[in-house]
């Protein structure tokens, strides 16, 4: 092989190494393995990739018989994002609601459940945790993501969820750097500004990325988002000031920098793919994920060539790629050989199935109105209650697919619960109409974000005062209704503890 070929040859091979793409169906394509073998390093896993643990572990077993250390990637955060459970709901309370009970040893125990089962099927790395501070109420896309406004709460489960998860032998990927919950606009359609100076970000936002990285994070994930404090020109993804001077040099990160999905609009609709997946790795990212939208081997092949293509004509430095490719190869490696921790303190010993609905009640908050009679199967004697699930749009990091709410769970304790769903146009009147005597159980999700749910609960409300409430989104209103209880997130388990709740009266 001559040196030009030799070069050529490492220069594809560090490029594929450095993508985490995903690609369509719940088997590997022959792309996908072929690719594999060629260089690419990771692969990117989401809902449409998973239809059972079954499936999953044949499908991971697929790709390492094309070679052993790939690194299987997940967007698993329990409770309203998850992959695992798509189709049911997960077995696990989000963030905002392990924050709400605030016992670290309990978020440690989650995170490592969590991550026994992802390394049961062969999964070895988790875009999580989102140690985003959830400073503001009405962001559209962190909300119960987060472990909530307080920085040093947030950061303490931050390092505890990264422990857990790394006990199982399953890599952290702590997100969204530097801080995504000051945000209003949601970074999937947008480019998002935060507009605060220095000193707020160092003792808030970037507190949790501290422990973080003090816990050991194998990785981190950067945000679409720009900080003019930080770089007044570049969003994060792309910027050397955030990723190379910030957290490699300031704060002494030594790990692998993965990119958020590189289509999401904030890249895609001002820098492009292929000049943001450019512009990222030399600014010192180690991995672009891309997949989430685009899952084909033509977007692999962009990727690939642009990256070499930036080389060859000296805007991206080929030793910069090499590092890049090398820290993705040392993960995998490192997950290859990592082997679960015989104990973590404040965490079970060995499997814990049952940990997630234990946290689940534990985190719901259950207030009544002084005079108002409660629940127990219905406000007319003898009958059971109706639920009506006031449902917003999700956004594209939970997705629509994954069912919510606690109609099926209150029937399966409530024989002959009636339900409905009512999104927005929806009048009180219509659930009224449709509860008839029964009692309303108003399911509703981040309620103070949108005013059309708010006034048809509030007439709701007037109209049957022994209306239950639940909200499972972020709770910020007043107490309101003959009970209300505030799930802090809209897991299946999260819907099973506020059943319990209703049905107990």
């Amino acid at each position: 092989m001559t040196v030009l070929a030799h070069r050529t040859d490492t220069l594809t091979r560090d490029a594929l190494a450095v993508l985490q793409p995903g690609f369509e169906g719940t088997t590997a394509p022959a792309w996908v393995l072929r690719r594999v073998a060629e260089g690419l390093t990771a692969v990117g896993l989401f809902g449409r990739n998973i239809a059972s643990p079954e499936q999953l572990a044949a499908l991971t077993a697929q790709l390492r018989a094309e070679r052993d250390e790939v690194l299987v990637a997940i967007d698993e955060e329990g409770g309203d994002v998850t992959r695992l459970e798509v189709r049911g709901g997960s077995s696990f309370p989000g963030n905002l609601a392990l924050g709400a009970v605030d016992d670290t040893g309990l978020t440690r125990g989650v995170a490592r459940e969590l991550g026994r089962r992802l390394a049961e099927c062969g999964v070895n790395l988790n875009w999580a945790p989102s140690a985003d501070v959830n400073s503001n109420p009405d962001n559209p896309v962190i909300g119960v993501r987060s472990f909530g406004a307080d920085t040093g709460l947030a950061a303490r489960h931050t390092a505890a969820y990264v422990e857990g998860l790394q006990a199982a032998g399953v890599a952290a990927c702590t997100k969204h750097f530097p801080g995504h919950g000051d945000t209003n606009v949601d970074s999937h359609h947008a480019l998002p500004r935060i507009d605060v100076d220095l000193e707020t970000l160092a003792v808030r936002e970037l507190v949790p990325f501290r422990a973080a990285i003090e816990a050991g994070t194998k990785a981190v994930m950067s945000a679409h988002i720009l900080v003019p404090a930080l770089d007044p020109t570049r969003p994060a993804t792309l910027s050397p000031q955030i990723l190379t001077g910030l957290l490699r040099k300031e704060l002494g990160y030594e790990g692998l920098i993965v990119t958020d999905g590189m289509e999401m609009h904030a890249i895609a609709g001002t820098y492009g793919i292929e000049r943001g997946s450019v512009l990222a790795i030399a600014a010192g990212a180690d991995a672009i994920c891309v997949g989430g939208g685009l899952a084909d081997e033509a977007t692999v092949i962009r990727l690939r060539d642009a990256l070499v293509a930036a080389v060859r004509e000296g805007t991206l430095p080929e030793e910069r790629l090499a590092d890049a490719a090398a820290r993705v190869r040392a993960l995998a490696e490192w997950t290859r050989s990592a082997r679960p921790a015989s104990a973590v303190p404040g965490a079970p010993e060995g499997g814990a199935p049952g940990i997630g609905l234990e946290a689940a009640r534990r985190a719901l908050t259950v207030s009544g109105v002084p005079g108002v009679p409660g629940v127990s199967g219905g406000g007319v004697p003898g009958s059971a209650p109706y639920v009506a699930t006031l449902a917003p749009v999700a956004n594209i990091a939970v997705g629509d697919e994954t069912p919510w709410g606690v109609a099926a769970e209150l029937a399966a304790l409530v024989p002959g619960t009636g339900s409905g769903v009512y999104p927005r146009g929806a009048a009180a009147a219509d659930v009224l109409a449709a509860a008839g005597d029964r009692t309303v159980v108003a399911v509703v999700r981040d309620a103070h974000r949108h005013p059309w749910m708010a006034e048809v609960l509030d007439a709701l409300v007037a109209a049957r005062p022994d209306t239950v409430v639940v909200e499972m989104g972020l709770p910020r209103a007043e107490p309101r209704g003959a009970l209300y209880i505030a799930t802090h997130g809209a897991a299946r388990v999260c819907g099973r503890a506020a059943a319990e709740a209703i049905a107990r009266g």
